[in-house]
């Protein structure tokens, strides 16, 4: 055991080829808590902050899962990380990253956890200021002696210190000279900012002279200056050191002096307030960071040096007092108190090795346990192990893997849909342009079989459905309650819902506090939403579906639609949706087979699934345990392609008109101060047509304004009709391929991510990732595709033509046999043939240019659906029959 060895206390590694520099290392008590313990935050080049609360169980420990507090993924390089009183009307400690770009504060807080996962932190953005100019480096502190906050002073690469006063930027001021930017630290009893300049010579500015200089958005040429226009910024002080600075740091260890501690590259030097030379010591190594702080012997002050050859020396003023070895070179240090533990050093190399230690030794409390003199009886072992295995197997399974400690039968929920219209119509401002639309009355029952407060039931419906309650609250003060809530269901909009399924959530806690979700799902009647209409000779769009059971009599499967009691028309039934469209619906008389067609391709899913499932219901009504249902046809993918650039062009549109509105909106803005200016002048000046500007830029501002709104009702209806469509497209590719539920979960999943479609995260880029990951691992032609290579960060695409590849890539590889799996073997090329002839999946890298060729063969734009040639038909209206 090494006395010159730091005693690693506790210890990580961050992230994996991630870069760190010495502002990315910050210790305070960055979420408030009461303790006062210090966390550790640590940012990275690669954008992801980190905070730490170490509590390892023994000396040496690695990190634990709960000693990281909070990871969160900034998408921009984090420059330097600090906590200070950051935020106007409070002495809260806020946390403050420097972006290139621009400067966030966030306050960081934590809520107590009511099991054992332990409390959960959370970061929320309080304000951000966008700079105009790249950052550097950044300071802070209570500048011009303001009390209880602390302000920001940015550096950046061109030399212009940019001061911003919490939520709001004061001034810039450029350095005089500036060539290359470097270390930035603020002296509170000076009120000064100390710099090192590019030529080598340390430069104090004073922030009252900072604050009365020229402008920097104002400055004039050195030669105009010199001619005296604006004040010039004056050097307070300067000294030579001639050497270039990797850090300063200022310590005060009483009121009435301060020094300044600058760290070159071959000596380390330290300062009074006036720029004069207390003390230096030259080195005889290379540093790399360096942390001053107050000694225990008066009037001196202790530094921690960290060097390229793996060490830490403490100096008191220039005497080396310790020499300690380090397991990396540090880019940063700091002390702190973690774990009721003080004076802990937190060291930071540049490839993230992050390692709290301390100074000094263990003692050695290891003593030789006494040797056991019985010999062991193996075969006794053996059959005491083979009695717990049982009893272990025997427990796993009665209970399970994991026993159920709990109840589960604390609320009991219960939905019931009436079979009746309400006889007076509940619905309320709608858009549709029947005279009457009905709405149909659902019941939901809950019933507990212990005490619970605050119940919190929520119902939701695909819009444009509607309902006329949608929260409820009870109170259960006793067991063994019924409480009954009734609403009603209606259709707002003209136009058609995606799903008829509602969902109801019963969210409570239970009496020892742990949180409980009950989901209980219900389904709405399509006479809701639709009419009995006249069947339509002619259609765009028809699929067909074959049974393996003989023809049902669609006026036993859809009773209430039968507008006619012909029995030559028992095979023939229309259809006709309250948002306008119509759908015909034909059985053969002959052939296990069913048409559906209509003119709007998306009309065809709620009928199609509709007529799938009433004709198992029927089947097994009657005891038919083997009906099944299947798709022969042409995939119609070009009618679903057209839908989705349809509503990818409703993004882009929405998007620019969405910019357009922030430019107009920022010209009102403009003008407006303007005018503002000359109405406050003592002397007016004439508006120079300024009014006349306003008025017309504010009728451009409600023009935009109700052009985005108009945009977004179109992008929300086509989302709608996306959605219909994408949910027929999986039901014909599952009774295509005849794949199981499992597999149809997995292309849901693929398909239908978001419930709501926004700006910031869309359709087309989800869909594309998902789709992607599933051609790159269970539907991967072969090893080289594994590797996965997705964008971490979804982006609306330029256009729609990768997304259309993916999903024809993926029809093609689900018709050569590639089956849908998320086990860790999937990634295996797939091998199995499907009946009918279909060949393997070839290994030839030109597969995707084949399969666009091939596409135009496979999925053509067919408007009839269904091989005309091989199945010949008769008019639709004489059913159809072979």
């Amino acid at each position: 055991m090494s006395l010159f060895k730091a005693r690693d206390w506790w210890s990580t590694i961050l992230g994996e080829k991630e870069e760190f520099d010495q502002g990315c290392l910050c210790l305070a008590n960055v979420d408030n808590s009461g303790n006062g313990q210090d966390k550790i935050i640590v940012g990275s080049f690669m954008g992801y902050l980190r905070i730490f609360s170490p509590h390892p169980t023994k000396t040496g420990d690695g990190a634990q899962a709960e000693d990281l507090l909070l990871e969160v993924d900034l998408r921009d390089p984090v420059l330097q990380v600090e906590v200070g009183k950051f935020v106007s009307g409070t002495e809260m400690l806020h946390l403050a990253v420097l972006h290139s770009r621009k400067l966030c504060v966030y306050s960081v807080s934590g809520t107590l956890g009511n099991v054992e996962h332990g409390n959960q932190y959370q970061m929320k953005l309080i304000y951000e200021h966008n700079l105009q100019r790249t950052a550097c480096n950044m300071t802070y502190g209570s500048f011009g002696g303001v009390k209880g906050r602390d302000l920001i002073c940015i550096q950046s690469i061109d030399g212009m210190l940019m001061v911003f006063e919490q939520e709001s930027y004061a001034f810039g001021r450029f350095l005089p000279g500036f060539l290359l930017p470097g270390p930035l630290a603020y002296s509170s009893r000076t009120d000064s900012f100390i710099t090192v300049s590019s030529c080598r010579q340390v430069e104090s500015y004073k922030y009252q002279v900072l604050a009365f200089a020229t402008d920097a958005d104002k400055r004039q040429e050195t030669e105009q200056q010199k001619l005296g226009s604006g004040k010039r910024l004056v050097v307070d002080w300067t000294l030579n050191i001639g050497e270039q600075a990797l850090d300063i740091c200022i310590v005060s260890f009483n009121q009435s002096a301060s020094s300044v501690f600058v760290l070159g590259e071959r000596n380390f030097f330290c300062l009074k307030d006036n720029g004069q030379i207390r003390f230096m010591k030259k080195l005889d190594w290379s540093p790399s960071c360096f942390l001053p702080y107050c000694s225990v012997s008066e009037g001196t002050i202790n530094t921690l040096i960290g060097n390229h050859n793996n060490m830490l020396h403490i100096f008191q003023d220039v005497t080396l007092k310790w020499a300690t070895q380090l397991p990396h070179i540090p880019v940063a240090v700091r002390v702190g108190c973690l774990h009721d533990l003080k004076g802990v050093i937190v060291t930071l190399s540049d490839d993230g090795h992050l390692q709290c230690s301390y100074l000094g030794t263990d003692p050695s409390l290891f003593q030789a346990p006494n040797v056991e003199s019985r010999e062991l009886n193996y075969d006794e072992l053996d059959v005491e192990m083979k009695e717990l295995q049982k009893i272990i197997k025997d427990v796993n399974k009665s209970q399970g893997v994991w026993p159920m400690t709990e109840r589960e039968d604390d609320l009991n929920v219960s939905v019931v849909v009436s079979s009746n219209f309400d006889s007076v119509s509940q619905a309320t401002d709608v858009e549709v342009g029947t005279d009457l639309v009905p709405s149909v009355t659902v019941k939901v029952t809950l019933q507990n079989t212990v005490v619970l407060q605050k119940v919190k039931l929520s119902v939701c419906v695909q819009p444009p459905l509607e309902l006329t309650c949608d929260q409820f609250t009870f109170e259960f003060m006793t067991p063994d309650l019924t409480k009954t809530v009734s609403f009603s269901v209606y259709l707002k909009r003209s136009y058609t819902p995606s799903e008829l399924e509602g969902n109801a959530v019963v969210s409570y806690s239970r009496p020892t506090g742990i949180p409980r979700v009950i989901q209980c799902k219900f389904r709405l009647p399509l006479k809701l939403i639709c009419l009995p209409g006249q069947p339509s000779k002619t259609a765009s769009h028809k699929i067909t579906i074959d049974t393996n059971k003989s023809p049902v009599s669609l006026l036993s499967l859809f009773p209430g639609f039968a507008s006619q009691s012909d029995d030559d028309q028992v095979n023939v039934m229309g259809f006709h949706f309250l948002g306008g469209s119509r759908v015909t619906l034909l059985a053969s008389k002959t052939s296990q087979r069913y048409r559906i067609q209509s003119e709007q391709f998306e009309d065809l899913w709620l009928i199609t699934s509709e007529l799938i499932l009433r004709l198992q219901e029927y089947f097994e009504k009657q005891g038919v345990k083997d009906f099944a249902c299947s798709f022969s046809g042409s995939m119609p993918l070009q009618e679903y392609f057209e839908l989705i650039d349809d509503h990818f062009e409703l993004r882009i549109n929405g998007e620019k008109l969405e910019e357009l509105l922030s430019e107009r909106a920022v010209q009102f803005r403009a003008i407006q101060r303007r005018l503002l200016t000359r109405f406050k002048d003592k002397t007016p000046a004439p508006l120079q047509h300024l009014d006349t500007l306003l008025d017309g830029t504010y009728k451009q501002v409600i023009a935009l304004a109700d052009a985005v709104e108009e945009n977004q009702g179109s992008l929300f209806q086509s989302f709608t009709r996306l959605k219909s469509a994408t949910h027929l497209v999986i039901l014909l590719i599952g009774l295509w391929q005849k794949l199981s539920a499992d597999q149809i979960a997995i292309l849901e999943a693929a398909f239908l991510p978001l419930q709501e479609d926004t700006q910031e995260l869309g359709w087309e880029e989800t869909v594309d990732a998902a789709i992607s990951h599933l051609l790159k691992t269970c539907l991967s032609k072969s090893s080289k595709e594994q590797a996965l290579n997705l964008n971490s960060q979804l982006n609306i695409p330029k256009d729609t033509s990768q997304l259309k590849k993916h999903i024809t890539l993926l029809c093609d590889r689900l018709a050569k046999g590639g089956r849908l799996c998320l086990s860790t073997d999937a990634a295996a090329p797939q091998t199995m043939v499907m009946p009918g002839g279909c060949t393997t999946i070839p290994e030839s890298d030109l597969e995707e240019r084949s399969v666009e060729q091939d596409s135009t063969e496979l999925f053509t734009n067919h408007r009839h659906l269904t091989a005309e040639t091989s199945r010949p038909e008769v008019s639709p209206l004489q059913g159809v029959s072979e």
